[in-house]
C-alpha cells in the first residue's frame, strides 16, 4: 500500500463508487453544492456512503453550508471527513468539529505563493489541506474544473498539517504533479470524467494505476 493517498471526488453512481474502491481509493467524495453537476441529493448520499463506509474514507464536500445543512449531512450521510470549499472562516471549522465530531479539510484556491500563506490560519483547525487551482474567470464552481497551478509551489512546503493536490490532475500527468509537488496527497474529480459530471469507471482505474506507480517507482 503506498504512502500517497488517493480521493476520487464527485461520485454519483453506485457503478463509479465501485470502481473507485475496487481500485484502491482511499477517500471518496461526495458533492452538496447544487451547482455543482456532480451534486448529490441526501438520499443518493446516504446509498453512497452505506456502499464506500469500511472501504474508503467518506468526504461530505461542501461550500459555505450553513450549521443546519451540515448537522443533516452528518445525521444521515455519517461521513468522515467535511470538506469545506468556499470561504469559511478558521471559525466555522472549528465549530463543525466540535459539533459533529468529524475531521475537517480546508480547500484553498491557489494561484500564487502568497495564496499557499492563506493555510496558515487554518492550521490548527483544518486536519488536512486540499490545494486547488483557482476557479476560472465567470466559473461559479470553486473547484472541478479541470485547470491546474504551478506544482511547484507546493514543493517542500512546511505545514503542521498534511495536505493534497487538485485541479487539472488526470493519468496521463498525475505522476509528473506528485514529482512536482511533493504532495502527500492527491484529488480529482473532472479528469476521470467522459462528459461533465459523469465519471468513467476506466479513467478512475487508469488514474489510481497512474498514481500508485508513481508512487512505487518514486517518480
Amino acid at each position: 500500500m503506498s504512502d500517497t493517498s488517493i480521493k476520487i471526488c464527485g461520485l454519483s453512481t453506485p457503478d463509479t463508487m465501485e470502481a473507485a474502491l475496487d481500485a484502491g481509493a482511499d477517500m471518496v467524495g461526495l458533492m452538496f453544492f447544487p451547482k455543482s453537476p456532480r451534486h448529490v441529493s441526501l438520499s443518493d448520499a446516504c446509498r453512497l456512503a452505506d456502499q464506500a463506509r469500511g472501504k474508503a474514507e467518506i468526504v461530505a464536500v461542501t461550500v459555505d453550508m450553513d450549521l443546519d445543512g451540515l448537522s443533516r449531512i452528518k445525521e444521515l450521510v455519517a461521513p468522515d471527513w467535511i470538506q469545506f470549499h468556499g470561504s469559511e472562516p478558521p471559525e466555522a471549522l472549528a465549530l463543525a468539529k466540535v459539533m459533529h465530531g468529524v475531521k475537517a479539510m480546508k480547500a484553498l484556491g491557489i494561484s500564487a505563493p502568497e495564496d499557499i500563506e492563506k493555510a496558515r490560519a487554518y492550521e490548527q483547525v483544518a486536519d488536512r489541506f486540499l490545494f486547488d487551482a483557482k476557479p476560472p474567470e465567470g466559473s461559479d464552481l470553486p473547484g472541478g474544473n479541470g485547470v491546474s497551478f504551478d506544482w511547484t509551489l507546493l514543493k517542500d512546503l512546511d505545514l503542521a498539517k498534511p495536505f493534497m493536490l487538485s485541479g487539472g490532475l488526470d493519468a496521463s500527468n498525475v505522476a509528473e504533479a506528485m514529482r512536482l509537488s511533493g504532495a502527500p496527497g492527491i484529488d480529482v474529480s473532472s479528469g476521470v470524467e467522459r462528459d461533465k459530471g459523469i465519471k468513467d469507471e476506466d479513467l478512475i482505474r487508469a488514474f489510481v494505476a497512474a498514481a500508485r506507480g508513481a508512487t512505487v517507482s518514486g517518480s
